[in-house]
């Protein structure tokens, strides 16, 4: 393994020879999208007319299938078969790992009578076209007995416990110091469920030849789908097929398998032709995943010159009955400022709704809501600027395991922001801007994100036409991960973006773990900069040995590639030339990437600084952006076009955590209350006014090779705490309840006497 000082050495991505690395780069797959071409998972083309599936779901939260009858269902046009837990396939239990190095469980479908959550499949039906199938699940007959559900998260915080596996942080003493603080703030803070809501939904088109299954499928992470399939079908791993090649959004809502893969693959099996699946809009809100609700309280205690000593978050969450998962909402905090005295914890509870599971910044995006808002809160206690009060605590060292940081630029994102955006025009003292009848205030706020790396692999061939053909099982959610690995692969090899073509998403292709966790950049571009590295390598010793390449004999040190040549000093030949001659069936080599030995002796982080200035209707309550700016340093940029796109989309995703974003639960039957993108709120384009972002010159070298980071996630971090701080400063109300609806804001005016 590596380490990172042999990541500093200079390469081809930091010398940036061709000038590809951080151009904004039109996206690879940017003409087949907007065209209509790019085939996702449900239009795919079957070797053969598929059948059409379609999922009956559950209408109570707990219980049990007292009687269910599906006669008028197999009876109905165009049906082919009818499926329920009387019936269906036999499945490999719950949880499950037969293969070796499995990466998912098990998780049958239609497995009993038992109902875990409103929403869960109870019958499926698969028919000649999509109405005769919906048709047909709707005409099955069930009957619940239902049991007494635990669905109010609020209601439910005294059934809070220990994540299984969790303990509290403590370094120092908190409890001391924060008693002692003449200065302190002690306040909890309320974010709802939330609903990934892609534009694309889950969906499968599944087939089978012989023994082997092939699944085109809406999915983040390849692997993942291919073990849980195999696990589930309980047949092994070499006989799934996924394919994933274009993903209409995820956000990490896709980063696991739903019933649609299991189902399509089940019916395709049992009717042998092809079957596709898909959920509706509605069932998305209960068959998939969801950000759950988050409580937090904060506790800082300070001296009066702002330097804090005492420092506590602590958050407290729900996950389905039987799906753990925990938001660990505090752990960003850890990292962040600097405290002597330290407490940070979760705790967990359990509730019969649908799975809890990541959304875009697991963690930081609720988190931050509460602990930047806290800040603020302190610095006006104190008299102080809240950017001031933020540089005061800047820690020398990470906060909690006292290891250097590897680059950390966030004053440098937080003063450089304030001098852009203006921030010297803040009044300290809320409700003195006003502009006709709206309040008009400013907020800001920090962001942090932490930097991963995976193994991956990936492999890379050039064919006697010169065409350089990169292979990986990465996935493309949206982010641009096809534009920014032929970056890299056409940088590497020194050849125009146009010599270079990109395959994804196929469980065939070497291994790299997926889109998610904002690690995907990093993890799966270094495994295509390894092999792009062998590749030069390998052409090199041909090029060299080859007594009919002017390069012949020539020292391998000295070989360089660049505008689609392979050189030394005046001596050259193009690649193609070199490949045809040399090669003509063409060189293939991999690559792959692990995390440095010593990679552990960093703390890694992506930072920011948002700003955010409202207005805040004195009538209605109603928050309007009126700007919006933020300062971001995230390594090493790849593509300024896409890293900008994805960042202030994220900003975009917080506007609407403030403001607009949540789900409810009907406590009757345990279902979300909306259902479809009529009820759940997000920004359209008229409440996104005046919003930008840039990126500070950085690059990483204790991050990987290319000395990049991600930047899917950071864009939200932060950046609804900065909009909750701004209506703060316009109205001198401090709301702690997400999201700040007009309801909402009007009362808290109504109550200081507005």
């Amino acid at each position: 393994m590596s380490s990172v000082k042999d990541w500093a050495a200079p390469n081809p991505i930091t010398e940036n020879r061709g000038g590809l690395i951080g151009k904004g780069v039109d996206r690879y797959e940017g003409r087949l999208k907007v065209t209509g071409s790019a085939p996702y998972a449900y239009e795919v083309d079957a070797p053969s007319r598929p059948a059409i599936g379609y999922m009956a779901t559950a209408a109570i939260a707990k219980g049990r299938i007292a009687r269910i009858d599906t006669k008028a269902a197999e009876a109905s046009p165009g049906v082919l078969l009818v499926w329920s837990h009387l019936n269906a396939p036999a499945q490999a239990p719950r949880g499950t790992r037969a293969n070796p190095r499995s990466q998912r469980p098990s998780n049958p479908v239609l497995a009993s009578d038992r109902i875990e959550n409103f929403g869960q499949t109870v019958a499926f039906v698969v028919a000649d076209t999509f109405e005769n199938a919906r048709a047909a699940a709707n005409l099955v007959e069930i009957e619940y007995a239902a049991e007494p559900g635990v669905v109010d998260f609020v209601a439910s915080l005294d059934q809070a416990d220990q994540p299984p596996g969790e303990e509290d942080v403590h370094i120092g003493d908190f409890p001391a110091a924060y008693a002692a603080a003449p200065v302190s703030v002690d306040e909890t803070y309320e974010s709802p469920i939330q609903n990934h809501v892609q534009m694309e939904p889950c969906a499968t088109t599944a087939w089978w030849d012989g023994d082997k299954v092939t699944v085109h499928t809406s999915i983040q992470m390849v692997k993942g789908g291919q073990h849980a399939l195999a696990e589930t079908l309980a047949i092994p791993s070499a006989d799934v097929h996924l394919l994933t090649r274009y993903i209409g959004g995820g956000f990490g809502g896709k980063g696991q398998a739903y019933d649609d893969l299991i189902l399509a693959a089940l019916g395709a099996r049992a009717l042998g032709r092809p079957v596709k699946l898909a959920y509706t809009r509605q069932q998305m809100f209960h068959g998939t995943i969801h950000r759950p609700a988050v409580s937090m309280r904060v506790r800082l205690g300070a001296q009066p010159d702002g330097r804090l000593t005492a420092f506590a978050v602590e958050a407290t969450t729900h996950c389905a009955r039987n799906a753990i998962f925990t938001e660990h909402a505090a752990n960003f905090s850890r990292n962040l400022y600097a405290a002597p005295n330290r407490l940070t914890g979760h705790r967990l509870v359990k509730m019969d709704l649908p799975g809890a599971g990541p959304m875009r910044a697991p963690g930081e995006a609720p988190g931050m809501l509460s602990l930047e808002c806290a800040m603020d809160e302190l610095a006006e206690k104190l008299g102080l600027d809240p950017i001031e009060l933020r540089i005061r605590n800047e820690p020398e060292v990470d906060p909690e395991t006292g290891k250097p940081f590897s680059v950390r630029q966030l004053v440098r994102c937080m003063r450089e922001g304030a001098a852009h955006f203006g921030w010297e025009r803040r009044k300290a003292q809320p409700r003195q801007v006003r502009d006709g009848r709206w309040l008009v205030g400013m907020g800001m706020a920090a962001a942090i994100r932490g930097n991963f790396l995976l193994p991956a692999k990936a492999g890379v061939r050039i064919d006697a036409d010169g065409i350089i053909t990169l292979r990986q099982g990465m996935t493309d959610i949206g982010t641009g991960t096809y534009t920014i690995l032929a970056q890299i692969a056409a940088e590497t090899m020194g050849v125009p973006m146009e010599q270079v073509k990109v395959e994804m998403g196929d469980s065939d292709f070497p291994p790299a773990p997926g889109s998610g966790g904002q690690f995907g950049a990093a993890t799966a571009g270094s495994a295509a900069y390894d092999a792009g590295m062998n590749l030069r390598k390998a052409l090199t010793e041909l090029a060299v040995g080859d007594p009919n390449s002017p390069l012949y004999g020539g020292p391998a040190e000295y070989v360089t590639f660049e505008n689609g040549n392979i050189a030394i000093e005046n001596r050259s030949e193009t690649l193609a030339a070199l490949v045809a001659r040399a090669a003509p069936e063409g060189v293939y080599v991999e690559g792959s990437i692990s995390p440095a030995a010593d990679a552990r002796d960093y703390s890694q982080h992506t930072y920011g600084a948002h700003f955010a200035e409202v207005g805040v209707d004195v009538v209605t309550g109603e928050v309007r952006m009126r700007k919006m700016f933020g300062v971001f340093a995230a390594g090493r940029i790849l593509n300024a076009k896409t890293a900008k796109s994805q960042i202030t989309g994220g900003m975009i995703w917080g506007v609407g955590a403030a403001l607009t974003e949540s789900n409810v639960v009907d406590p009757r039957y345990g279902s979300f209350i909306n259902q479809d993108m009529a009820g759940y709120l997000v920004p359209a384009h008229a409440d996104i006014v005046d919003l930008d972002a840039v990126f500070l010159d950085e690059a990483d070298d204790k991050a990987n090779p290319m000395g990049i980071k991600g930047v899917g996630e950071l864009g939200i971090c932060g950046a609804g705490a900065a909009v909750a701080n701004a209506i703060y400063n316009a109205t001198g109300v401090r709301l702690r309840d997400y999201p700040m609806t007009p309801e909402k804001v009007l009362a808290g005016m109504l109550a200081v006497g507005l």
